[in-house]
């Protein structure tokens, strides 16, 4: 059975005789046009990077960030439309404060994850509203260990070793499968996440882009997620940028 083109996707509060809902794949799609993004899970913590992609060589460098912090343990990366990753990180800064604010301790990773996917899937549910556009990787380190998920616009929410979303998802996916996860050291998966937005980044299709890493990690950042520092950033995409033409070279 078809219902593309009867009328179904009209609403968002409707399914089709097929059991689709048409918004929230179309919100999927949104998510397919923009850059990579990517988790993984390492031994003490997390490590986050996207590609960027710069739509116009004006814009400032560095602003526009689709890595952010929730709060000071937990950070979101997301691909989608920028403006609703703004408004979910909003969301679960709120969320975190209150529990804070109720029960005096950080909230944890999955707790926070859990109340995002919540909302995220409410966006779902009406006619006056439409799904959100992104898809988000959280990740974060608390009382149990380091924590990975992956939000999806139906509201869904997938704990992993590795998670990957964007246009360059699939590939990613296969490049992560390659990595001793989740035993691999911080440095080493900010050196490997390099390199899969790198290997996933096509030149002769995509723009130019910035590459975003994060991490929060119990050894190297006492469990505060922030930006990787300057100095492992450049060494990472120098890396990255060698094999990348190295294999570019073997395929000539």
């Amino acid at each position: 059975m078809t219902s593309i083109g009867t009328g179904y996707d009209l609403s968002n509060s409707v399914f089709s005789p097929d059991g689709r809902n048409f918004q929230v794949e179309y919100a999927s799609k949104a998510v397919e046009a923009d850059g990579t993004a990517i988790g993984i899970k390492c031994k003490d913590g997390i490590v986050l990077a996207v590609e960027k992609i710069v739509s116009s060589k004006l814009l400032v460098p560095g602003a526009n960030k689709k890595i952010q912090t929730i709060d000071k343990h937990i950070g979101v990366a997301y691909s989608g439309l920028t403006p609703d990753g703004r408004h979910l990180v909003s969301q679960g800064r709120s969320e975190a404060y209150t529990w804070r604010g109720t029960y005096k301790v950080p909230i944890s990773v999955t707790s926070l994850t859990d109340r995002l996917a919540g909302y995220v899937q409410a966006y779902t549910l009406y006619n006056s509203v439409r799904p959100f556009g992104i898809s988000a990787i959280v990740g974060g380190v608390d009382h149990s260990g380091p924590h990975l998920y992956t939000i999806e616009p139906s509201g869904a929410y997938w704990g992993y070793l590795g998670a990957a979303t964007g246009k360059g998802r699939q590939a990613a996916k296969s490049e992560l499968e390659k990595l001793d996860l989740p035993n691999i050291s911080a440095k080493d998966a900010v050196k490997a996440a390099a390199k899969i937005i790198y290997a996933t980044h096509d030149d002769s299709k995509d723009k130019d882009f910035e590459l975003e890493i994060s991490w929060v990690s119990t050894s190297e950042t006492k469990g505060v997620h922030e930006f990787v520092p300057k100095e492992l950033l450049e060494e990472a995409e120098r890396l990255a940028k060698e094999e990348d033409e190295d294999e570019e070279m073997e395929e000539d």
